[in-house]
């Protein structure tokens, strides 16, 4: 599915696509993944905005997917493999 990166900031979160689940990593300068997580149809842009001033990051990359569940997958090898600073243990 597409990929989209963005300026992780609130202008560049505003141009990020909102009409189909994602997957987003919030990543450093180096291009390293601070955080990745899910986001449902709709709710994009609002999901990510939640992290502004918390998580550091100087860009957004997101990843549609045409279903939450594939989502989700994705999601789960993303942290296995990255191990994200910021992401909860376990997951």
């Amino acid at each position: 599915m597409p990929k989209k990166t963005a300026k992780y900031s609130q202008d560049g979160i505003d141009d990020l696509p909102n009409d189909k689940p994602v997957l987003y990593r919030i990543k450093t300068q180096n291009g390293n993944t601070n955080y990745a997580g899910i986001a449902k149809r709709g709710r994009v842009r609002d999901r990510i905005n939640e992290h502004l001033g918390e998580i550091p990051g100087t860009k957004v990359q997101i990843e549609q997917f045409s279903s939450i569940k594939d989502a989700q997958k994705k999601e789960v090898g993303v942290i296995k493999q990255s191990k994200p600073k910021y992401n909860d243990k376990g997951k």
